[in-house]
């Protein structure tokens, strides 16, 4: 049998597992201190962060060249991590959750409630920002891709379906993936609802200096709720505030109205 606190020291030494808790999200040990070390030398420094939750990568944030968070990669991980920064291929992969910079802040969820002083919400600590470190949706490739000409139908009735489209444009050199995403804001309803939820989203090709136009289907499934108040689905008569763009924080927007 293990002698008495073994079990502990191994905890101790492995947070890792469906059990395993921990009350602060910074690096551990002393992986600061080595990030530390070896910008100090000048070397260009690119982090790769195997976990499979949220760490403190503020100072990492600031001080390294890039960050590859690469999760539980496996068996296989070293070479798709390879071709990453070999420049072979061009990561798509985004963050499916909000990430903060502090464990202060969490829980923290971009499909959130406005709250008092919502113009406020990104000034609640006085000695932190606020806003996450990286938001839902976040994530970066080798090209720059830009979104434009958000378009959507003035109205559609209740029940029915329409198609928003937006034209994405790789601006760079490099032919790359983008995962175009569309939120919504419901203004007034049955129920109060999030300041945005995501409700669609497609992963498309982008050729090198090409404009590629991506289109989502906004009908009932996209749009009703489950509602606290009448405790049944609905989809009510309102207007929608819709946003699309890389990630959460995306600021090319319009509208349109649902019709009963």
């Amino acid at each position: 049998m293990p002698r008495p606190g073994a079990e502990i020291e191994h905890r101790d030494h492995d947070d890792r597992g469906e059990d395993r808790r921990v009350s602060t999200l910074d690096l551990p040990g002393r992986q600061l201190e080595l990030l530390q070390r070896v910008h100090a030398t000048g070397t260009p420094m690119v982090v790769l962060v195997m976990s499979g939750r949220p760490l403190d990568l503020r100072w990492a944030d600031a001080n390294a060249d890039a960050i590859v968070q690469i999760w539980y990669p496996g068996v296989r991980g070293g070479d798709a991590v390879a071709r990453v920064l070999f420049g072979d291929v061009s990561p798509a992969g985004r963050l499916p959750f909000t990430w903060p910079r502090h464990v202060g802040q969490v829980p923290m969820v971009h499909s959130h409630y406005r709250t008092f002083q919502p113009e406020e919400a990104d000034k609640r600590y006085w000695d932190e920002e606020s806003t996450p470190l990286y938001p839902f949706g976040h994530g970066l490739t080798y090209a720059t891709v830009e979104y434009s000409d958000l378009r959507a139908p003035s109205s559609v009735a209740v029940g029915e379906t329409g198609t928003v489209a937006v034209t994405l444009t790789n601006t760079s050199e490099v032919d790359s993936d983008e995962v175009a995403q569309l939120y919504i804001h419901q203004r007034y309803g049955t129920s109060t609802r999030p300041v945005r939820e995501l409700r669609a989203f497609r992963r498309v090709h982008v050729p090198a200096g090409a404009s590629v136009d991506v289109e989502f289907e906004l009908g009932p499934d996209q749009l009703r709720y489950w509602s606290a108040a009448t405790r049944t689905w609905v989809q009510d008569p309102t207007v929608i505030d819709l946003f699309a763009g890389g990630s959460s924080v995306c600021d090319l927007t319009t509208s349109l109205e649902v019709t009963a």
